[in-house]
This record gives structure tokens, C-alpha cells and sequence, in this order.
């Protein structure tokens, strides 16, 4: 594999993502519960995670002010399931009382947020703030993960930090056309990066053993 447009082609070609819960992969795209999930999935599992969002759903959290006003104490009951509740409680409803100070609403924070802004927040790290861009924004933000980077490991592909991953990756997804020719539909990038994402995560869970990942599938 020489580089992360083949990887794309051949994760396509291979029927990923299967999951069609979203258009944009993430459950619930474009909605205050995706800043909520790049939180809570912080060394944790996504099925701890929805257990926690059902928690907080059940507990009137349906909006950021909902959830800036929760008692803390609840807010980290409910979030139990994720794990190192009490930190990730404190950071959430940080996280979304700046949000409110700061932009006034989800949807203002949606357009006009930054990458420097996500960083500057307390328990938000590189992934989690590509995570909110990409998901909750819908702004052309590729995530990599340790699922990115299992992957091009087993290729022989070591990356030293988050962004030279990253790099690499969008690297070789700077054939706009190329792109567009890889879709029958018309894609706008930000889902693309989205969908590819997703396909790397969802081939990775399926064709692992421990953090090994089995790349014959994928004929690369």
C-alpha cells in the first residue's frame, strides 16, 4: 500500500462502513451528542458510552444548557459506564458551559469553532477535538486513531505523533477528482473524511486479534 487513497478504495471496495446508522457514520451527526460521545469514548467502549447518553436522555439531558446545568454529582452517575467518570463529568459540563458562554448556541458553535479553540479546553485532546469538527460541525476534519494506526501499522506504516498520522493520511486524499470519480454520488469532503473514518474503525473491530489487525481482506 503506498499510500491512504488506496487504503480508501480498498476499505470501499470491501463494503465498509456497514453500519448505516448514520449518513455520516458517527451516531447522531450534527447534534450536541457527538461532542458528548468524543468525551465519554476517552479509553472507553462505544457501547459504554450509548449506555451513559441513555442515562443522561433519562435524566432530561436533551441540549447543551440541559446538560451545563446538570449537578454534577448526577451528570457523573450517569456517565458511570464510560469510566474515570468524576474527570470526564467535570470536563463535559466545562466543556459546554464554554460552549454556551462562548458561541451563544450549538448552532453558532457549529460554524464558527476552531481546532484551536476544541485544544484550549480542558480533557480535550487532538482526537476528540477532530472528532467534534468532523461530526458535530461537519467541518473537514479526518480523525485518526489508535484504530488509524493499527492499520497502517500492519502495512509497516509507524507514525511518532497524532498529527504525522494525520498528515500522511490526508496526503494522500489531496486528488480532489480522483475522489469525486471514487463515488457515484456526489460526496462533499468533509463527509468523505467522515465515511473513511468509519470504514478504518468498523475493519478494524471485525478483523483483529487483540491489537493485531489482519489486513488480507483488504488484497493491499
Amino acid at each position: 500500500m503506498n499510500d491512504s487513497f488506496e487504503l480508501l478504495c480498498a476499505l470501499k471496495n470491501a463494503g465498509y462502513p456497514k453500519s448505516a446508522r448514520d449518513p455520516f457514520w458517527w451516531p447522531r451527526s450534527g447534534t450536541f451528542w457527538v461532542v458528548v460521545g468524543a468525551i465519554l469514548t476517552q479509553q472507553a467502549k462505544w457501547e459504554k458510552v450509548e449506555k451513559s447518553i441513555e442515562h443522561l436522555e433519562t435524566c432530561g439531558v436533551d441540549c447543551l444548557d440541559t446538560l451545563a446545568r446538570l449537578e454534577i454529582e448526577t451528570l457523573a452517575e450517569c456517565i458511570k459506564p464510560s469510566g474515570f467518570y468524576n474527570t470526564k463529568a467535570k470536563n463535559l459540563r466545562a466543556l459546554a458551559k464554554a460552549i454556551l458562554e462562548t458561541f451563544s448556541t450549538f448552532e453558532i458553535f457549529q460554524t464558527n469553532v476552531t481546532r484551536e479553540w476544541l485544544l484550549a479546553q480542558k480533557g480535550v485532546g487532538e482526537e476528540s477535538a477532530d472528532s467534534i469538527l468532523c461530526y458535530a460541525c461537519y467541518q473537514e476534519a479526518l480523525v485518526v486513531d489508535a484504530y488509524t494506526a493499527r492499520l497502517l501499522n500492519a502495512y509497516g506504516y509507524d507514525f511518532e505523533s497524532y498529527e504525522a498520522l494525520q498528515s500522511w493520511m490526508l496526503e494522500g486524499l489531496s486528488d480532489k477528482d480522483a475522489l469525486r470519480r471514487l463515488y457515484a454520488k456526489e460526496i462533499s469532503l468533509h463527509e468523505l473524511y467522515a465515511r473513511f473514518h468509519g470504514k478504518i474503525v468498523e475493519y478494524c473491530k471485525e478483523n483483529s486479534r487483540g491489537k493485531v489487525v489482519d489486513v488480507e481482506r483488504l488484497g493491499l
